[in-house]
């Protein structure tokens, strides 16, 4: 689970990228036309479907296969089988695009709830159960972080700069007040939380606080501290009398 979720905050760039490929007027038309068509199709019947050259429809499928859209393989048409090289076909691949600005992770909050339900324990409601799960995945996320770069040990400073790479993939917009507070500018799960402030303010908090708890982070905690147009949770030391309070420059 947590490698799929990580893998869909990394497509947030790749959908920036696809929508850009599909800006332009023939490649959209083509990449509809090969979606509809149930099938794979070749450069001819692409170029025909929209009324431009062979070649120039060449470049627009390429762009296409590049940004994941399309996949292409040498096949011939109809299953016929032809002397000679075979001819490239293209057909759709699985890519789904969703692209919000600014970022919603609103499947990830789907994915949270849904494990929450397939768990829930008999001594559990259905809130707590969503908590728990929230906080296990988020657990999961910094104990995958921390295999993979192996800090050693995160004090409160380099704990938040190890944050902040996840942070920042999940739509948070960490902004670092000073060196041991982070403030979230976004919030991923808006307008949700609104709904149900409750529930998916406090899986949120479970889930930050299960990946500073996974990644090992010592001196800093995930508190609930509400903003207008601002993330419900900020990061901040443990023991704020020893606060350090001098922003930090840049």
């Amino acid at each position: 689970m947590a490698s799929d979720t990580t893998t869909q905050a990394d497509g947030a760039g790749s959908a920036i990228d696809a929508v850009s490929v599909l800006s332009d007027d023939s490649r959209r038309r083509m990449f509809t036309f090969i979606r509809r068509a149930d099938r794979a199709v070749t450069r001819d019947e692409a170029a025909a479907s929209v009324g431009i050259s062979r070649k120039l429809a060449a470049f627009h499928l390429d762009k296409l296969v590049d940004a994941g859209l399309l996949r292409a393989r040498y096949e011939s048409p109809g299953g016929i089988r032809k002397v000679g090289r075979k001819p490239k076909v293209y057909e759709p691949t699985d890519a789904q695009i969703t692209v919000n600005i600014p970022d919603r992770r609103h499947e990830l909050l789907a994915d949270l709830l849904l494990d929450a339900v397939l768990t829930e324990g008999a001594d559990e409601n259905a809130a707590q159960a969503a908590m728990r799960a929230a906080e296990h995945r988020g657990r999961q996320l910094g104990e995958a972080a921390r295999e993979e770069t192996r800090p050693g040990r995160l004090g409160p400073e380099r704990g938040l700069t190890a944050c902040e790479h996840l942070l920042d993939q999940y739509g948070y917009e960490p902004v670092r007040d000073t060196p041991t507070r982070l403030r979230l500018r976004n919030c991923p799960f808006h307008p949700l939380a609104a709904k149900a402030p409750d529930l998916v303010c406090g899986m949120n908090h479970a889930f930050l606080s299960g990946y500073l708890g996974g990644l090992e982070v010592n001196g800093i905690q995930a508190v609930l501290a509400p903003e207008p147009g601002e993330c419900c949770v900020r990061l901040g030391p443990s023991d704020p009398d020893r606060e350090d309070d001098v922003p930090r420059n840049g």
